[in-house]
């Protein structure tokens, strides 16, 4: 396994995180609900879905931002985060298969700290984009 701070040593406009795929399952959202205290039956029940003009359930937003979050850590250490936020813009469908990417748009000198800003997505196979986002991190000083 990669250790996040592998990922930190020559940090540019334009370094992109390994993208970290992702599978939506059934399971995976009734584990989630009442883990994060979301137990919106949308969530989790096809005919409440339905009765919503949708064709099935759809992934909790919040659980693909801890992906994007998870995304971040596996790149550097979560005591590097200094921001994460999130744009929900379109539902990730049950059996989706999402993708979390990140690129560094800016690299700067920040309160006496050298910090990245990431820009973030979570996309489906067919392209459509389900969350943007960016992450402040804060980089080891070069040596």
């Amino acid at each position: 396994m990669t250790t996040p701070s592998q990922f930190t040593g020559d940090i540019a406009v334009g370094t992109e995180l390994p993208p970290s795929p992702r599978v939506k399952s059934r399971a995976g959202l009734a584990v989630f609900g009442p883990a994060s205290g979301d137990l919106n039956p949308i969530h989790l029940d096809i005919d409440v879905a339905r009765s919503a003009g949708l064709d099935d359930v759809f992934a909790h937003g919040m659980l693909s931002m801890a992906h994007l979050g998870r995304l971040i850590t596996r790149w550097v250490d979560q005591r590097q985060i200094r921001g994460l936020a999130g744009r929900f813009v379109a539902i990730t469908p049950v059996h989706a298969r999402p993708t979390c990417r990140g690129r560094v748009t800016a690299v700067d000198e920040i309160d006496g700290e050298r910090r990245a800003t990431v820009e973030l997505s979570v996309s489906l196979e067919d392209g459509t984009h389900t969350i943007t986002g960016t992450a402040v991190i804060a980089l080891p000083t070069p040596a």
